[in-house]
């Protein structure tokens, strides 16, 4: 296997794992969690609502139990969008790629335990693309101007990272240009800053300070603040067991929903030059709590709570580009394909050939440039 194979494979798998792991305990406390499942969950586990059909009528979803959630079925979808192009994406290319996966294609949803559209799996901000893009006929460089300002894009850019894999410069501008057409304000930004640190992941050798390092460069205004305090206040966490109290402390000034996660006051989600999503600093915080430790990042990520499954998903994604799928533990990748009835290996190196393509293109394009540069300018 290439080295391109073993780290997209352990990107999609690290991501789906913390995905499905996550969904048990998304939207709640750790101390409301711990009540609930009778202390800290450290496996697979079934819904927080036993009685998951009638609990939440708005969200009938069977989580948990193995089962992905919209991140990882929006991961698949980008990667078909970028199976059909065979290059970069622009806002253009990505929204005419991206509507159809989402109104079109029917596909096995894990928690609706059926075949159906994505449409009516994700959430309110992803059916956004749906509404400004389809039947607004909005600009795709701009329709994600008004929605709900979340981690909707970055949950699913890590494809991005993976195909500008050693490229972080490259990958935040793509997912700038791509996310755009989804969010805007804090919510783009940490989409672009989440693709630049999976493509310095992908970079042989890379380490935590390296991804970290990387996230910060290249973020701006709140983002770059919440990531830099975040992941510093990750230094003085002694353990994942006792890290929420401590990193929600740290994040706190750079949120805009409040302690109450499901209750979120009137200034919620605005745009904002001052404000963070959560996920991304937590991410990277559970990455240096964790020494890029699958396992350890990953139950802190999920213990933390309140949007855990997106928090999971990053940090499994970083961390599985790292280290590969090796260091996942199998019977949770295992249990999550059958369950979910998902591929991550064949979705891994589908994703590495296009990478691979990509890149070649991308070399004759620079080719093009220099033998343009030396005619101009000579031999600088």
């Amino acid at each position: 296997m290439s080295v391109i194979e073993e780290k997209a494979i352990g990107a999609l798998s690290g991501a789906a794992v913390g995905d499905s792991l996550g969904g048990s305990t998304e939207g709640y406390s750790p101390e409301v969690l711990q009540e609930r499942f009778g202390g800290l969950v450290r496996d697979i586990v079934g819904p927080f609502n036993e009685d998951w059909k009638t609990a939440r009528p708005v969200s009938p979803f069977h989580k948990g139990n193995g089962h992905i959630t919209d991140d990882t079925l929006m991961t698949e979808a980008l990667i078909a969008v970028y199976e059909q192009v065979r290059d970069h994406l622009d806002a253009y290319t990505f929204a005419e790629g991206i509507i159809p996966e989402m109104m079109a294609k029917e596909r096995w949803i894990p928690e609706l335990e059926k075949e159906s559209l994505l449409i009516h799996r994700v959430f309110h901000a992803e059916k956004w693309l749906v509404l400004k893009l389809l039947h607004a006929h909005a600009d795709p460089r701009e329709a994600g101007v008004g929605n709900i300002v979340n981690c909707g894009a970055t949950m699913y850019m890590s494809p991005v990272g993976i195909i500008n894999a050693g490229n972080p410069e490259g990958a935040y501008k793509e997912a700038i240009e791509i996310s755009g057409a989804h969010q805007s304000s804090y919510g783009r930004e940490a989409a672009g800053v989440f693709a630049a640190a999976v493509a310095t992941a992908m970079t042989p050798g890379a380490t935590i300070d390296d991804v970290i390092a990387t996230a910060i460069d290249f973020a701006h205004d709140g983002t770059k603040a919440a990531i830099a305090a975040v992941t510093e206040e990750a230094r003085n966490v002694t353990s994942w067991e006792t890290s929420f109290k401590q990193l929600r402390a740290a994040m706190a000034p750079f949120d805009s929903l409040g302690e109450a996660y499901r209750e979120p006051g009137p200034d919620a989600r605005k745009p904002s030059r001052l404000k963070a999503i959560e996920e991304l600093p937590l991410a990277l915080a559970y990455l240096r709590v964790s020494q890029g430790n699958f396992e350890t990042g990953i139950l802190g990520a999920i213990n933390y709570g309140r949007d855990s499954d997106s928090i999971a998903t990053m940090f499994g994604s970083l961390s599985g580009a790292m280290n590969g799928r090796s260091a996942i533990p199998h019977n949770w990748a295992e249990t999550i394909e059958r369950e979910s009835r998902i591929d991550l290996i064949a979705n891994g190196k589908k994703l590495a050939k296009l990478a691979t393509e990509i890149a070649h293109k991308d070399l004759v394009r620079a080719s093009h440039v220099e033998k343009s540069k030396i005619l101009l300018f000579g031999n600088l």
